[in-house]
């Protein structure tokens, strides 16, 4: 059964404790978005996944109550910085197998100030290599990565994105100049976007003078903690045809999860502990279940939590081929003008990352990308989307998006 997506919204991704708000007030805005945009009442909703990392169980419940009191099933989910669009794929399934019409999609994240450390409890925030050895549900990737460049004080998810930076770097002959250029142009593309948490341009050179987070990655490299909340309503075509939605309606053409494999730690590899596998296996599937490739493709929101994963994601869906994505950022192959259009919303680095939000968020922009909707950063002429969300631990989550596909 084809699905689609007819409704959208999310709140501006803020930094923590920037407005007096709770988690609920964030997902009752995003959703009331949602289901404006659609204009259907969340009466019409028959199941809710909700995802979420930093609060208690049954949060899920306690957001979408804020909607309506109807009753529905309620899913609380949590895969790491994957859990947006797990939650997306949840409703997805919902709506292709039968079981419901019409499913709202919500994430959600109200964070702390600093760096996030090594697991999604809420509390690690640096530490030293004993918090992480024996509690951390990540603790064979940084065992990796201790492995090979040992461990410090600085926050470990920076370590472990930096340490495969220093990788690739060593291997391909990757510059530093070439990582600042992804932050530069996220930081350039979330200028014209109202929701970004930052809007402010910097160039390559101001990026490579800012504080060192982690040898090579300076902070305007690396996404911030943020608050925020996105939804999306996912529905069936019958759905679609019975409520005259077909002007709103963006086809979910594939999607496809991947988990860790043997392939993610037998390198002993930073570069492969942070995903680049998954990400390639979860692009692989899509582009074989849809019958359609990156070449296809006209705009990608992609999961740069880190400057070296937005180059790690370009060779994981096909972009480049390995080794060749500081060249390929170099050439402007992925801003306007170039061959794709790689995260106009700013992507994780300058739109923020609430972890919870961030994946429906990447299809929320999407959508509007797809109806053309966009306003000053719209990409000309887009029909296919690609969205690509990962998490530590892991998960890598890729969805492939098609305009007027009724």
């Amino acid at each position: 059964m084809k699905t689609y997506l007819v409704g959208v919204g999310m709140t501006k991704f803020e930094k923590p404790e920037t407005r007096e708000w709770q988690y609920w007030d964030m997902a009752k805005e995003a959703g009331t978005n949602a289901l404006a945009d659609a204009g259907i009442s969340y009466a019409d909703v028959e199941q809710v996944p909700v995802g979420y990392c930093f609060q208690a169980s049954t949060a899920g419940q306690r957001a979408a109550y804020e909607l309506g009191l109807t009753g529905v099933p309620v899913y609380n989910v949590n895969n790491n910085c994957a859990t947006g669009s797990s939650a997306l794929m949840l409703a997805r399934q919902f709506v292709e197998g039968g079981l419901a019409d019409c499913v709202l999609a919500l994430g959600f994240e109200k964070m702390k100030r600093g760096a996030l450390g090594g697991g999604a409890d809420g509390g690690a925030r640096g530490g030293a290599a004993d918090d992480w050895s024996k509690t951390s549900p990540v603790a064979r990737h940084y065992g990796i990565m201790a492995a090979r460049h040992g461990f410090e004080m600085s926050p470990p998810t920076a370590q472990i994105f930096g340490d495969a930076a220093r990788e690739h770097m060593e291997k391909y002959g990757t510059t530093e100049a070439q990582l600042a250029a992804v932050g530069a142009k996220n930081h350039r593309h979330s200028a014209h976007n109202p929701y970004a948490q930052f809007q402010d341009v910097y160039s390559v050179d101001e990026i490579l003078a800012a504080r060192t987070v982690h040898r090579p990655l300076t902070k305007l490299q690396c996404s911030p903690t943020s608050d925020g909340a996105a939804a999306a309503l996912v529905v069936s075509e019958r759905f679609v045809e019975r409520n005259e939605l077909a002007d709103k309606a963006v086809e979910i053409v594939a999607q496809a999860m991947t988990t860790d494999t043997d392939e993610s730690f037998a390198s002993g590899s930073c570069i492969d502990v942070v995903g680049q596998p998954m990400s390639r296996e979860a692009a692989r599937q899509v582009y074989e279940r849809s019958g359609l490739g990156i070449e296809n493709v006209d705009v990608v929101e992609l999961h740069d939590c880190f400057s070296v994963n937005e180059l790690l994601t370009y060779e994981a869906l096909g972009m480049c081929a390995e080794g060749e994505s500081g060249k390929l950022i170099e050439s402007g192959a992925t801003t306007y003008g170039g061959r794709w259009v790689v995260n106009p919303s700013g992507g994780l680095i300058s739109k923020g990352h609430p972890l919870g939000a961030t994946g429906i968020a990447q299809a929320a922009e999407l959508t509007w990308q797809l109806r053309g909707e966009a306003g000053a950063r719209q990409v000309p002429g887009a029909r296919v989307a690609l969205a690509h969300n990962i998490g530590l631990g892991g998960a890598a989550v890729v969805t492939l998006l098609r305009a007027g596909a009724l």
